[in-house]
């Protein structure tokens, strides 16, 4: 994006991109924590993940306010109005992936004070993974102006869906061998689902970027591999 000649504009929009990092830092890091108070039954870190989605939601305020002023007061024009409008988009996802992290956080209270088995808990973990790392990744591929890279990570979200349905598929089985996981695989299966909507997220994000970065759309369609709600044959 080329500097402007009002230097304060170059300020305003440097601002707005500051709070998209920021959000998108504050969402990895309420994914990863809710993560690991769900695995390790830690009520007090839970209650911290609980905590920030009020700093997450006062974050959007923020940004969308000073969007809104923004195009008030300057009137951008094409690249300057995409990176505007692209970045109210992208907050509205980072507060949604703040509210997910969330939901899990309020499981770890519902399951108790037992951390969940690492036999039911070891694919949790690994798609937690996959979704931390796609959370980072795109914060981290806008902030270098990388169109190629966000195109990439958009398409990566296939891995979590198929990693969704592995894991939903588990979790039934462990329910059907032994009926006392039964209230344990039920948390878990919304925890994997708030995971995997968390991809979702970062996919509208991903789409946003590009747009902004390219001012091109990426193709509508996009694999997606979450067979969990295919009906059965």
């Amino acid at each position: 994006m080329s500097e402007h000649i009002v230097t304060s504009f170059d300020d305003d929009l440097r601002e707005v991109g500051k709070l998209i990092r920021e959000m998108g830092g504050l969402a990895g890091s309420m994914v990863n924590g809710a993560t690991m108070a769900l695995l390790s039954a830690d009520i007090a870190l839970a209650h911290r993940v609980v905590s920030d989605d009020a700093v997450m939601d006062a974050s959007q305020r923020e940004l969308d306010e000073r969007a809104i002023s923004l195009i008030a007061r300057r009137q951008p024009m094409a690249d300057d109005l995409r990176a505007v409008v692209g970045a109210i988009r992208m907050a509205g996802d980072l507060e949604r992936i703040g509210d997910l992290a969330k939901n899990i956080a309020k499981r770890v209270e519902a399951i108790g004070h037992d951390a969940v088995p690492r036999d039911l808990s070891h694919s949790i973990e690994a798609m937690a993974g996959l979704v931390l790392g796609q959370v980072h990744g795109v914060v981290d591929v806008y902030g270098e102006r990388d169109a190629e890279g966000v195109a990439l990570l958009r398409d990566e979200d296939e891995r979590i869906d198929v990693k969704y349905t592995s894991v939903f598929r588990e979790l039934l089985t462990y329910m059907m061998e032994d009926p006392r996981n039964i209230t344990a695989c039920t948390h878990l299966l919304f925890c994997a689902k708030n995971l995997e909507r968390i991809g979702d997220h970062v996919t509208n994000i991903a789409e946003n970027a590009y747009y902004v970065l390219t001012g091109q759309q990426l193709p509508a369609t996009r694999p997606k591999s979450d067979e969990t709600a295919q009906p059965a044959a």
